[in-house]
Formats: structure tokens, C-alpha cells, sequence
């Protein structure tokens, strides 16, 4: 069974990590946080927040620049390829990190050569276009056993293409997939009606949901969530107990070749700014989770998503290389 995720939410808020000390390394210009995605998604919306509450702590301005393009991969290779001297970081998930290898889209960039930090873990949700004839688990099998059903993601490899994958292929359906710039352009061609199901995150779809702009038939976890709101979406696993939980963490990602001092630094700012009041907030109106991982729990999140995630698209024919070249174990 395809579990994603539990291990950092188990440990929340877990020891072991800076006490914020007092750093010698003091930015002296602008930080940029390159976000692979289009405005208003999961990876925007936590790197917004971090960067708010970091630059009081860091004492300079930190810049986001949304840069989408090859799910992520553009604007992630983009912040790699910047000088590694601490200024330049990556707003994004851990899933999309991890499978740029065997997706050949940074084949020579592993998901090893970052150091990340996650402040938010959420899971994704089953949602529709109220007009849809869709209006339950039993009508959403139907519709994808008797008809081609134009699912909207943000980009191939993305958590709401994970989602789709995951879905189809526990049950045997398939879908016509429809890649976006990111999570809200998707989100947001389902409203339109451009699209009939999108599987984003909760922290992607929360809006549209209390607006009663998408309808909810299940979210991908085994247990239901509660979104301020909206009533109680059931969990896929009432429906499909095999069925596998499909729920992703954000952060920032930065490059571990820069300086030592330049990462203690910013280790420290992560700590006190994913322990706010904003982020706690940002979870609680997303129907998602606080975290505050970093060092080598994070690492462990990552080498989970590589092989959790990697064999998913590796198995399905999506990524075209075998994880197996980048020594990513099966799960």
C-alpha cells in the first residue's frame, strides 16, 4: 500500500533541530525565491508565507518570482543553476523535487542536491465542476469506466497528476489528462468547465469549495477532512479500502553546496517562521497540516517521495527514465 507522507506528519514539530541561534551570516541584498508554479497555488501560497515571516528574521527583503514551465523543472533548475551563495532559493514540493530525475526533465540535477524545509503538509482531493453530472464515488467510477474524463492537473508529475495516476491505476480506469501551469490554473479550468475533475491539493481547492465552486466526492487519505466551511469530505478509503493516500509536503528548497554559514542562517529563520501564527493559520484555513522538517528528516521525506513517487510514474509509462539509474529503491 502506497502510504505518502505519514512519516513527517507523525513527527511533528520533532527535536533535534536549531534553536535559532544567533548566526554569523547576515544577507546583504535581496533573497529570491524562485516558485516553479503559477501564482496562487500550494507552492506559492507556503512560500508567500515563509518568505513574510523569514525577512523580519533574516533582516532583508525576500522576492518571489513565479517561473512555471515543464512542471516545475524550469523554474527549480533556474534556482540550482543561480550562485550558491544562500540568495537564491526554490518554493515547492517534495514529490515534483524528486521526480525530475527519472521524468528526464533535470537529469543531472538529483533531488540529493537539495537541502529542503516543509512547512505544510497536504493531501489531495477528489473534486468536480458543480455542473458535473458527478455527484458521488459511485458516479465518478461510472463516469470514468464509460466515458473519457478530462482530468485537470498541474503539470505532468505534479501532485494532482500523482493523485490521478494513483487513482486510475489502483482501479484499473483511465482519464484524459489535461496539464496546467500549476495548481490554481487547474483548479480554476474545472470551475470554468474547461476540465470536468481536478485531484489538486486541499490547500489548492479550499476556496473554490466554500464557494461551492467545485463539489468534493473524496479526499485521498484514509481519514476524512474538515476544511473551515465546507462539510466533512469522506475519505477514500471508505469507498476503496486499498486504496493508497496521496498527500504531499511544500517548502523551500536551497541548493546544500552553498556555505555552511549561509545555512545555518537560514536553518534558523525556518524554524521560528514554521512554528508561526501565519503558518499554522495558512494550514488551518487550507485543510492541511503544519510541519517544520528540515536537515535529515527532510532528507528522509525526500528519499521516500523519490521511490514512492518515481516508481508510481515509472510503472505507469509517464517517466521515461527507470529509477533504478539514480539508485531510488523500490518501496
Amino acid at each position: 500500500m502506497l502510504l505518502i507522507g505519514t512519516m513527517a506528519v507523525g513527527s511533528l514539530f520533532a527535536t533535534g533541530r536549531p534553536e535559532a541561534p544567533d548566526a554569523e551570516w547576515r544577507p546583504t541584498r535581496t533573497i529570491t525565491i524562485i516558485v516553479p508554479w503559477g501564482a496562487g497555488g500550494a507552492s506559492d501560497q507556503t512560500a508567500r508565507v515563509l518568505a513574510s515571516e523569514m525577512e523580519g528574521i533574516l533582516g532583508t527583503r525576500i522576492a518571489i518570482v513565479n517561473q512555471p514551465g515543464a512542471s516545475g523543472s524550469t523554474g527549480q533548475k533556474s534556482a540550482f543553476d543561480a550562485r550558491k551563495d544562500g540568495y537564491t532559493w526554490a518554493g515547492n514540493a517534495d514529490a515534483s523535487v524528486a521526480t525530475y530525475q527519472v521524468l528526464d526533465y533535470t537529469p543531472e540535477i538529483s533531488h540529493r542536491d537539495w537541502q529542503a524545509y516543509f512547512a505544510i503538509f497536504t493531501p489531495c482531493v477528489i473534486t468536480v465542476n458543480p455542473e458535473s453530472p458527478i455527484t458521488d464515488w459511485d458516479s465518478l467510477i461510472e463516469a470514468f469506466q464509460t466515458r473519457s474524463v478530462d482530468v485537470a492537473s498541474a503539470g505532468i508529475g505534479a501532485g494532482g497528476h500523482i493523485a490521478a495516476e494513483a487513482f486510475a491505476g489502483n482501479l484499473g480506469l483511465s482519464y484524459n489528462h489535461i496539464p496546467y501551469g500549476g495548481g490554481h490554473p487547474a483548479v480554476v479550468a474545472t470551475v470554468a468547465g474547461e476540465t470536468e475533475v481536478v485531484m489538486q491539493l486541499s490547500m489548492e481547492v479550499a476556496d473554490m469549495l466554500r464557494a461551492d465552486q467545485l463539489r468534493p466526492i473524496a479526499v485521498m487519505d484514509s481519514r476524512p477532512l474538515n476544511i473551515s466551511g465546507v462539510d466533512e469530505i469522506p475519505a477514500i478509503t471508505d469507498f476503496a479500502p486499498d486504496m493508497p493516500s496521496v498527500g504531499f509536503h511544500f517548502g523551500l528548497f536551497i541548493p546544500k553546496a552553498i556555505p555552511p554559514e549561509a545555512a545555518e542562517a537560514i536553518s534558523a529563520a525556518f524554524e521560528t517562521a514554521s512554528r508561526s501564527e501565519a503558518i499554522m493559520r495558512l494550514a488551518e484555513e487550507r485543510g492541511s497540516v503544519a510541519v517544520s522538517v528540515q536537515g535529515s528528516e527532510a532528507d528522509e521525506v525526500m528519499e521516500q517521495a523519490a521511490s514512492m513517487f518515481g516508481w508510481l510514474l515509472y510503472d505507469s509509462g509517464v517517466a521515461e527514465n527507470s529509477p533504478t539509474q539514480f539508485d531510488i529503491p523500490r518501496p
